[in-house]
């Protein structure tokens, strides 16, 4: 697939590592509730072969999806690696037998967490490696984070991670973490209904960080917008087609991890970073948050 239907190409900074703009999104690829394996395993490792053969070079997960599956899903379907392949994993919270989802943030748990990642893709060291803040719902509280962080920045020292990122934060953790380490990226919860970011994404840009938004269509509560569907119609396009085109026009540090179980919607997704917005058009998607905003 060409370059330019995968929104171009982004280098995190002090890194080697360049990617499309529209990588992928693991979370889905285990059962309900991210919890057990999928009801089509084979599905599953078609989609991923689908999304590398179609230029896909960035595939976000972590080992506490499933928990563990996911990791293996993405071993057995693409190990060895192809070159140039970035995956990124996160750290910071485990999931019991009862499907909670509970903070996993002591030294020893950070540390088992990268040897769970690393067993289970089959790494001798990882890419890129997220700490994901558990803070209220799917949002940040402020709080310091300094000593998972310096406990990533030890991991990497030790050469079990390249680069590290932070996930689910504030801009204050994100100056933290920057005081303790070098962040590459910064993976929040953003959409074009959500956009509590803004500033942050806008002075990330300037340093030249990625931001990669979670929930980019709205997650478990997906965008509705009378709006944005007329958009979609007037275009001739799915409405999220024009909810990933939007984020990718948004600013130029922005990656996209759209998840899938399936391989129609996996091209669906792919097929947004060809949709050329007009500035009107952008206008009009913009009203979308201003509006939210005012709830």
């Amino acid at each position: 697939m060409p370059e330019t239907t995968l929104g171009g190409r982004f280098t995190f900074p002090g890194t080697l590592l360049t990617v499309h703009r529209i990588g992928y999104g693991a979370m889905q690829l285990a059962g309900p509730g991210v919890w057990g394996p999928p009801k089509d395993p084979e599905a599953a490792v078609a989609v991923l072969r689908e999304a590398v053969s179609a230029g896909v070079n960035h595939i976000d997960t972590s080992d506490y999806y499933g928990p563990h599956l996911t990791n293996q899903i993405i071993r057995k379907a693409l190990q060895p690696y192809p070159a140039g392949l970035v995956i990124v994993t996160k750290l910071g919270v485990r999931r019991p037998t009862d499907k909670s989802w509970q903070r996993a943030i002591t030294p020893q748990a950070l540390t088992a967490g990268i040897h769970d990642n690393l067993r289970n893709l089959g790494l001798d060291a990882l890419d890129i490696v997220n700490y994901r803040v558990m803070g209220s719902g799917h949002g940040p509280e402020e709080g310091s984070i300094a000593e998972q962080v310096a406990v990533l920045a030890d991991l990497r020292r030790k050469g079990l991670i390249r680069h590290i990122g932070v996930s689910n934060v504030t801009a204050t953790q994100v100056a933290e973490a920057q005081a303790i380490t070098d962040v590459v990226c910064v993976q929040n919860y953003y959409n074009l209904a959500h956009r509590h970011d803004d500033a942050l994404i806008d002075d990330l840009a300037r340093r030249g960080i990625a931001y990669v938004p979670f929930f980019p269509l709205g997650g478990f509560t997906p965008l509705q917008s009378s709006t944005l569907s007329a958009v979609a119609q007037r275009l001739g396009v799915r409405p999220m087609q024009v909810a990933l085109a939007w984020l990718l026009h948004r600013s130029p540090n922005i990656l996209l991890i759209p998840g899938t179980s399936s391989v129609a919607h996996l091209r669906e997704n792919l097929a947004a970073a060809q949709l050329k917005l007009s500035a009107q058009t952008l206008a009009e998607l913009d009203g979308i948050g201003a509006g939210a905003a005012k709830h």
